[in-house]
């Protein structure tokens, strides 16, 4: 503790900030994403009752929700990893609490009300949840549960307690590519729980690429049963179901990319008189970086010349639309190579006659991007169609309207050019959000192992930190509140080159946590501080709890900065950016 003494030597705002952080230790509870408003004048409990029990409306996937949280309350068994004191109001017990809904009504898309009013006043044996939507209901049904300890029947929770929350995006996603490696059902289904516990919303699943095409598809069977690793890393559409109505029960869109027209390899399989330079090798010897076939081993671009393409892509368009309700499908479009396009002999018969390779992705974007659109769907790309230096479209080819660039190279900087334009934006910038970074390349016999400083070969280290993550501001530099506005939200993502089940957990969370809270109520304190640092103890006590409740999480310090709390910190470290 700070001496009177001491506080001449020590910045006004370093000190407001210690203060703050030790204050914020006096709460036994402990809620992430941390809620926009809350207040708990009183700093007093109630008992649970052994008979509580949710009064919610009947809704096919609210009701769900009502059962699990029921059954988590009942059975989790938290008990803090820091006792601190709280009066425990007697005389009676919390009986209920109720759910009321303003529209039930309101289907799960793209900035859905997610709002919630929470309210448990004192000596009221009821405490009442509002929402707009079923999804927002959700969302007041998870700080509920975080807000519960004790050992069953011995529940104990805040009263005199009042939480309005909603959040800053609507769009707060992960994306997980399970082409690369191949993950279960239940790896899935286990990182949406995760992410609707976290208040993220949206999973994007990159489920097809050159290495694999793991996605059974009724129109285009051949596709999986040749593109796939095999029969037993599939996703059957008794899968997708699953995990599809899993998402919906969890507030948790299930977005679907299939990336075309480059990353197709794994088509050739089935179809190789469609895809260009598939299964050569992806840097020929004796070429330049500039010639090579693909950004790394697993070559294959569709053609856009051949009109077998279009109707095996429109099979697969009607398919997928099929089997996935969310309104937005993602369309690829990253990294088309130049060097595979001009390994077949009809695309350099057409440069010859003066055609560009440009040209060729304007065919392709228009001959599919409309029949997407015609089956009521918003399109994402990935940024490259507009931004690419050496293959990209023209706006005219990218209606506005129908249109959404998920930004991930060259941080806010590309970010200001998307929304510049004119277009929405999702921003899941490299250098803050490639959560497989900094764990080393996975090319063999590579020569930059030798050279020091090469960041282990991986091309986007350092590791992203939670901190980092945390602190990204998503609108940094634009201009006004006409720019924010075109930045829908963002997605943290784990490509899989080294990556699969086994460290699904750990690469995820907490650093995607650290992302959700940042996204949901910021990463600014009431002063406009970033509160990185008071948001250290918070996400530790989180971890210990996710972990509790089956996720892997990786632990961010010793448990015994959490027993010993303040003596991990730095007084420097105490103060943030401005």
């Amino acid at each position: 503790m700070l001496t009177l003494s001491e506080f001449h030597v020590i910045p006004l705002l370093i000190f407001i900030t210690l203060l703050s952080s030790l204050l914020s230790t006096a709460i036994p509870i402990n809620i992430w994403p941390k809620p926009r408003f809350l207040s708990w004048p009183q700093h007093k409990a109630i008992a649970l009752s052994p008979n509580f029990t949710i009064l919610a409306p009947e809704h096919q996937y609210l009701s769900a929700s009502v059962t699990r949280y029921l059954n988590l309350i009942r059975s989790e068994n938290y008990s803090p990893l820091i006792n601190h004191p709280v009066k425990l109001m007697k005389g009676y017990t919390l009986r209920n609490l109720v759910v009321t809904v303003t529209d039930l009504s309101l289907p799960l898309h793209h900035g859905v009300d997610e709002s919630y009013n929470l309210s448990i006043p004192i000596g009221s044996v009821s405490a009442h949840l509002l929402a707009h939507s079923a999804w927002g209901a959700m969302r007041g049904l998870e700080t509920f549960s975080q807000m519960i300890w004790g050992t069953s029947p011995d529940l104990c929770l805040p009263v005199g307690i009042s939480i309005q929350d909603s959040p800053l995006f609507g769009h707060r996603g992960v994306l997980l590519d399970t082409s690369r490696n191949y993950y279960g059902v239940d790896d899935i289904m286990r990182t949406i729980k995760a992410m609707s516990a976290n208040k993220l919303n949206v999973f994007h699943w990159h489920i097809t690429d050159s290495q694999s095409f793991p996605l059974v598809l009724p129109s285009e069977p051949s596709l999986a049963a040749k593109g796939s690793y095999g029969p037993d890393m599939v996703y059957t559409p008794e899968d997708v179901s699953k995990i599809v109505q899993y998402g919906f029960e969890h507030g948790v869109r299930v977005l679907p990319e299939i990336d075309t027209p480059g990353h197709t390899g794994s088509w050739g399989e089935a179809y190789p008189e469609i895809v260009t330079c598939a299964n050569m090798f992806w840097w020929p010897a004796g070429k330049s970086w500039d010639e090579r076939l693909a950004s790394e081993p697993g070559t294959g671009q569709l053609n856009p010349l051949s009109a077998k393409t279009y109707e095996v892509v429109k099979n697969v368009i009607e398919d997928v639309v099929k089997q996935f309700p969310e309104s937005f499908f993602h369309g690829g479009g990253d990294e088309v190579i130049p060097g595979c396009w001009k390994t077949d002999p009809a695309i350099n018969s057409f440069l010859s006659s003066g055609g560009t390779l440009s040209q060729l992705l304007e065919k392709y974007i228009n001959s599919t991007l409309p029949y997407i659109v015609s089956q009521n769907r918003t399109v994402v790309y990935w940024e490259d169609v507009l931004l690419d230096a050496q293959i990209k479209v023209d706006p005219s080819f990218l209606p506005k309207e129908h249109t959404i660039l998920q930004t991930w190279n060259n941080g806010p900087e590309n970010t200001k050019r998307i929304v510049a334009a004119g277009y929405r934006v999702i921003v899941s910038s490299s250098e803050f959000y490639y959560l497989d970074c900094g764990h080393g390349g996975f090319l063999g016999n590579d020569s930059i192992y030798d050279q020091q400083g090469s960041g282990g070969g991986s091309w986007c280290a350092p590791f992203k930190t939670w901190q980092s993550i945390y602190n990204y501001d998503i609108t940094d530099g634009l201009l006004d509140d006409e720019e924010r506005k075109l930045v829908l939200g963002g997605e943290v993502a784990l490509w899989s080159e080294q990556a699969d089940s086994t460290v699904l957990d750990s690469r995820l969370w907490p650093r995607a946590s650290a992302f959700a809270e940042s996204l949901w109520s910021g990463n600014r304190d009431e002063r406009g501080v970033k509160r990185c640092g008071e948001a250290v103890d918070r996400l530790n006590l989180w971890r210990y709890r996710m972990v509790k409740r089956g996720i892997g999480a990786e632990p961010i310090q010793p448990l015994w900065c959490l027993k010993n709390p303040g003596m991990c910190n730095t007084v420097h470290g105490a103060l943030q950016d401005q």
